[in-house]
């Protein structure tokens, strides 16, 4: 499956880290948690989040989660990792911190 980004706050990903475990509000809204592969990690802050400075990825293996991870198509030839329960400590492979400025040089 590869690596799959889920895009929060510091603070969230701190929580994630220290609990083991992160229910993102759309879980419970949606039933999924959002994400992005790395390469649409730009066009994904750009669209939902370009007027926030402080944002981390939260890098995840998706071998690792013990939830169900489904690609639907959101948009015309894109598909999105939508991950259907509770990000894991476990999945953690890394977590970046994401600024504007950080988009030109993102290798995704």
């Amino acid at each position: 499956m590869g690596r799959i980004f889920h895009i929060t706050s510091p603070d969230e990903a701190e929580r994630l880290l220290e609990t083991g475990r992160l229910e993102p509000p759309a879980l419970a809204t949606e039933g999924f948690a959002h994400c992005s592969t790395a390469e649409q990690v730009v066009a994904t802050t750009q669209r939902w989040m370009a007027d926030v400075d402080d944002l981390v990825l939260v890098e995840l293996a998706g071998e690792r989660l013990d939830a169900d991870v489904r690609w639907p198509e959101v948009y015309p030839g894109q598909r999105f990792p939508h991950v259907h329960g509770p990000l894991t400590a476990e999945a953690v492979v890394a977590v970046h911190t994401w600024r504007p400025a950080d988009r030109e040089a993102w290798p995704g």
